[in-house]
């Protein structure tokens, strides 16, 4: 015979906490702050290059070689 492979409904889930939601609360907050302070470093780096160029020196984790990486961009003037 089959299996039968359907959850029991009788087993009761078990309760959701105060402190766990106050946990997930505090976590997700400091998740934003996280994405906020991300969005500001993401959008100076874009004003730099906008303005002059920028050049990143990356060592290669394999090879070892130093790879450097210019970024370049041009401003739009404003009206």
């Amino acid at each position: 015979m089959a299996k039968n492979n359907e959850p029991d409904l009788t087993e009761e889930k078990p309760a959701v906490d105060v402190a766990d939601i106050e946990r997930i609360k505090k976590q997700l907050d400091m998740l934003d702050q996280r994405l906020d302070n991300i969005d500001s470093i993401v959008t100076a780096v874009a004003e730099r290059v906008m303005n002059q160029p920028i050049t990143f020196n990356v060592t290669c984790a394999n090879c070892g070689r130093n790879i450097e990486i210019a970024l370049i961009g041009i401003e739009k003037p404003r009206k």
